[in-house]
């Protein structure tokens, strides 16, 4: 069961986490109940869990401070596992890691972009990660649409992620060989996505609907693939939305579509909402005048 608070005017949210089953790995369940506190704003977060119902409980169990400077954004993790004392705990460089992140693009998925990032984890492996998303406009015919509407947005991402060890002595005895993985994503249109991971230890294949109705509601399937064992996980996840009018976006009506004939987009709306459709321009510009107070933007949060 979790819960969580957040107050927009300070920044500052909480959350907790509390077990109803209890896992079969030797720890007793006040080792899973955990409580957070975080504050964030524009360029920085910082927050730390506890378990406070835990015979042996430390403070803090689980600590992290990131801040944003621009495209850069770095930030440091303290998560305890080696050492007795808490200072043992607190200067022994295997119970910290951290990373740097660089990217270039709007936030807008719309607007295409890329993150790259470093990190080092432990003390003892060294992982390189690329994200790439990419937007593809297309003329195509929805039956599913209105008349006018003749333009499609499709949203492709592709990333990996590089790990490498840095010093075998540090390594704890379970950490994995130096590994890839892929993974690759792809929107055909409002309702339906495709994403797929390829790795060296397993593999896994999703695929979800979405609805727009009101209610409306999102259905995935996904399996598992381990390549060691063989055997096949499948799972799958159902949630239902009644609290707002459903949005979705369309293609922005000053894209030029990258086809031979550089036909023009027809009148596409990226939020059906308010007096007057709302164009990618107004979201570039942060102009959500025209949005009920309710389904504006708000503040955001590293």
């Amino acid at each position: 069961m979790r819960s969580s608070a957040y107050y927009p005017k300070y920044g500052i949210g909480a959350f907790a986490v509390y077990p109803l089953i209890s896992k079969i790995t030797g720890k007793s369940s006040e080792e899973y109940r955990i409580m957070g506190l975080r504050y964030g704003s524009t360029n920085l977060s910082v927050g730390a869990t506890v378990t406070p119902f835990s015979a042996n409980n430390e403070l803090p169990k689980h600590a992290w401070l990131v801040s944003k400077m621009g495209s850069l954004t770095v930030g440091v993790q303290y998560e305890p596992l080696h050492g007795s004392k808490d200072l043992a705990k607190y200067t022994d460089p295997r119970n910290w890691s951290c990373a740097a992140g660089y990217g270039v693009g709007s936030q807008s998925p719309l607007t295409p972009s890329f993150n790259i990032g470093i990190e080092l984890a432990r003390s003892s492996q060294f992982i390189a990660s690329f994200y790439q998303h990419v937007v593809v406009q297309r003329r195509v015919q929805n039956p599913f649409e209105e008349n006018q509407v003749v333009g499609i947005t499709n949203y492709i991402d592709f990333g990996f992620e590089l790990q490498s060890r840095v010093d075998d002595s540090k390594t704890p005895p379970n950490a994995p060989d130096s590994l890839l993985q892929v993974a690759a994503s792809w929107q055909a249109n409002k309702n339906f996505l495709l994403k797929g991971k390829v790795g060296a230890h397993s593999s896994t294949l999703s695929l979800a609907f979405k609805s727009w109705w009101k209610p409306s509601f999102a259905f995935n399937i996904s399996a598992t693939t381990n390549h060691r064992t063989g055997n096949v996980q499948c799972g799958f996840g159902l949630r239902v939305d009644n609290l707002r009018e459903a949005s979705y976006q369309r293609a922005d009506p000053n894209f030029v579509m990258l086809t031979p004939n550089k036909e023009h987009l027809a009148e596409g709306i990226v939020w059906k909402m308010g007096k007057r459709p709302m164009y990618q321009a107004d979201v570039d510009a942060e102009n959500f005048s025209e949005l009920p107070k309710e389904l504006r933007p708000s503040q955001k949060i590293l």
